[in-house]
């Protein structure tokens, strides 16, 4: 194997192959390339390929590696298990979940069907959701199973106050329709897994004889049923090589557990530990920034990213007065980047979370900036979408109340909620599936009721047995057009109607494809495959839009240019972490992948105040802000504009609300800001709206001409427009980013000239 493309650190990865390793691997340092190397240096000393497992967190990931590897080493790249941890706890499932007493055509139940069924146990136990938040009880049964406790184990370690019995009568009630609905959560497909192989000693062994040699990558990200899942499989050989970034674990609060990447010495005293910190995507500035900001962390092991690249540009700071003054900023700094050659598909906006979003839409909407919004509505989320998949488990798993139920009058097949009430009450009665009822109508619906469910019930016994005889992508379409699927949609013709049937097609068209690409296609595998799929599989990059998502959803991306919003104290760090060391930690980790996200230039904004969730906070500078030096930051841009204006916040009024007391600057930190920083370079000296009053206003309009850049005290950056009438009666028409045309009194406009 030609190893001379990696750096050495890569290649020690690669040529270390037996026993424990431990890839510590910084962003953006190769670790992907490392991690493929290393598997096909294994096959290359003679490893089967099927001896090899490799678990990613995405399915793109997965898919990614396998190509890469496949690349390296010809065809038997394909025999390496390359796999996400549900992906392969699936597969292994679909083979022996029969001894755990489920059938292999279990369904996967996705957030929506898990909503389903604890709105109806909220029902039947008579429970509030007012009062206990479903979100919440889903969170903790979720939790619960990440450390593999049942509900009465749950509740054993719980206050065991009044709350958390109605936690575990819904915990207990939602496992028990999830077992006689043959249904799986994403959770369950870890801890089922887990289940088998302490039940089954022979699967287990299997396993280990198969997996001799295993890859964890994202290590830091892995929760307890992950990590005891990797030690079972491998107790035997030891053979286990984890790549992971302990600065970037970001997601402790779905259940990730940073300890598992910190203590991997601990549990594996003779491992290897193999550092890569060189960086290949962003610039030195960025990387020193990052740098600076994750060595205020206790808890990590000690590690710092260098790339060969220059410097690059200075990391750029702005205070705004508010939330749209902000917008506005980002957005003419995006408008400026256009028009030097940059396209809008390099930029990308991350924030603390999705409610900031709202304002920053509306600014590039005005600027008519194109956007797309990272982590909005998935493909399969869609109502038509998710309409024909219930369907499809219906007729592979004729247990899937949760799907019967969405579908039983969709399209409309006059069975109201009081006819599927009674078909409920009837089912449980009998202690049979929903779909039975559909066969044994029970004799207390009046006639007509019972002749529309009995319709249902035939058109759903012929599709389960049309499904046997006919191919994937022809049974689908028939399906469609045997249920009136599309043809409801077809009858109406609005936008959204019509956008409904095209994402009908588009759904064959996905079925198309996995026909075409699958060995051997099934509507089991296809209806897993769709289960799996998760908004990072779907990500497709938009050369024309600029990209908006939290910093959560940015792991893993990279973008030439980022734009770091809302840089506060109370919302990044979030309020919630000012009490917890470990949270404040988490966030400085979130922080350091936000700021690694950037490979040419980082833009960094935070508000004077912000109305956020109907309230107006008047919040400090995030203290992640002073973490970076002075020497990274342009500061010159940050207070050029109150500098250049002297006596602007005090000559001119305006109905805004107050804005916060000037923050000095801090001895030795690279933070503070005016009231009114637009920071924009080039501004006229000498020239301010209180000078304008002097000047004859005969003059005045002499001193704009259409399509200058000027700056207004309240509006921020805008172009003029027209230039009306002579003398006192001139006008002004500008145009704002922000708050669009506006009209003003030439003579008296608290505006001055912008050099470009």
């Amino acid at each position: 194997m030609n190893l001379q493309g990696l750096n050495q650190e890569q290649r020690k990865a690669a040529e270390t192959l037996e026993g424990p390793v431990l890839i510590l691997a910084g962003a953006g340092s190769g670790k992907t390339r490392a991690l493929t190397y290393r598997i096909a240096n294994l096959i290359d000393h003679g490893v089967a390929p099927w001896n090899i497992l490799a678990i990613t967190f995405t399915n793109k990931a997965a898919r990614e590696m396998r190509e890469r590897v496949s690349s390296l080493v010809g065809e038997g790249g394909s025999e390496v298990w390359v796999s996400t941890f549900h992906a392969m706890c699936a597969r292994i499932l679909r083979r022996d979940i029969e001894k755990l007493g489920y059938t292999r055509s279990f369904t996967i139940y996705d957030d929506d069907d898990q909503t389903a069924v604890l709105k109806e146990q909220f029902k039947l136990l008579n429970i509030d959701d007012k009062q206990l938040a479903l979100r919440d009880v889903k969170a903790k049964i979720s939790d619960a199973k990440n450390k593999l406790l049942t509900p009465d184990e749950w509740f054993a370690a719980s206050p065991r106050d009044f709350r958390s019995q109605q936690i575990h009568d819904l915990y207990s009630g939602y496992e028990r329709k999830l077992r006689a609905g043959n249904a799986l959560d994403f959770d369950d497909l870890l801890v089922r897994t887990l289940e088998l192989f302490a039940d089954h000693p022979p699967v287990l062994e299997s396993y280990r004889e198969r997996f001799r040699y295993v890859h964890v990558d994202e290590y830091q990200d892995t929760n307890f049923a992950q990590y005891s899942l990797v030690k079972l499989i491998t107790q035997k050989s030891r053979n286990l090589c984890v790549v992971g970034d302990d600065d970037q674990s970001i997601y402790g609060w779905r259940g990730a557990d940073i300890r598992n990447i910190l203590d991997f010495e601990k549990d594996y005293p003779d491992a290897t530990v193999i550092k890569l910190e060189q960086n290949y995507r962003s610039s030195a500035n960025i990387l020193d920034a990052a740098n600076q900001v994750i060595a205020h962390n206790e808890g990590r092991m000690e590690k710092a990213l260098w790339t060969e690249r220059d410097a690059g540009d200075p990391i750029r700071l702005f205070c705004a007065g508010d939330e749209r003054e902000e917008a506005a900023w980002i957005c003419d700094r995006m408008q400026r980047l256009k028009l030097t050659g940059h396209d809008f598909g390099d930029m990308s906006i991350l924030y603390r979370s999705n409610a900031q979003s709202r304002v920053l839409e509306d600014m590039l909407v005005r600027a008519g900036i194109p956007y797309r919004i990272y982590g909005g509505l998935r493909f399969y989320d869609r109502k038509e979408v998710k309409d024909i998949v219930a369907y499809l488990r219906c007729i592979v798993n004729p247990s899937d109340d949760v799907s019967l139920r969405r579908i039983i009058n969709q399209p409309k097949r006059s069975i109201g909620d009081s006819t599927i009430a009674e078909l409920v009450r009837y089912a449980a009665e009998e202690q049979m599936p929903l779909y039975s009822a559909l066969v044994d109508v029970p004799d207390t619906l009046s006639a007509r009721p019972r002749k529309c469910v009995s319709e249902f019930g035939d058109l759903m016994n012929e599709l389960v047995m049309e499904h046997e005889d006919m191919g994937l992508l022809d049974f689908v379409t028939h399906l469609i057009e045997r249920t009136g699927l599309k043809a409801q949609y077809e009858k109406d013709q609005s936008d959204e109607s019509k956008n409904r049937t095209e994402n009908i097609d588009e759904f064959l068209g996905a079925v198309a494809e996995y026909e075409k690409a699958a060995e051997n296609p099934s509507l089991e595998d296809y209806l897993e495959n769709v289960a799996l799929i998760s908004d990072l599989d779907n990500a497709q990059p938009d050369a024309k839009a600029v990209t908006l998502m939290t910093m959560h959803s940015a792991k893993g991306l990279e973008f030439p240019i980022v734009f770091m919003a809302g840089l506060e104290e109370g919302i990044f760090p979030t309020a919630r972490a000012f009490q917890d060391d470990e949270k404040l930690e988490e966030e400085r980790r979130l922080c350091y992948v936000a700021i690694t996200r950037a490979q040419q230039q980082l833009y960094i904004s935070y508000a004077a105040q912000r109305m956020l969730f109907n309230q107006v906070n008047f919040n400090a500078p995030s203290r992640f802000l002073k973490e970076i030096p002075p020497r990274l930051l342009d500061e010159h841009q940050m207070h050029k504009r109150e500098r250049s204006f002297p006596g602007v916040m005090e000559s001119y009024h305006h109905p805004v609300p107050k804005r916060m007391p000037r923050h000095t600057m801090e001895a030795g930190h690279g933070i503070g800001a005016g009231r009114s920083a637009l920071g924009i370079p080039g501004v006229q000296k000498g020239f301010t709206p209180s000078a304008a009053s002097r000047i004859p206003s005969s003059a005045v309009p002499s001193l704009f001409k259409v399509g200058d850049r000027v700056m207004h005290r309240k509006f921020g950056e805008g172009n003029v427009q027209e230039i009306r009438g002579s003398g006192s009666d001139a006008r002004i028409i500008i145009g704002f980013a922000a708050y669009g045309q506006k009209e003003f009194v030439l003579s008296i406009a608290p505006i001055v000239k912008v050099n470009e």
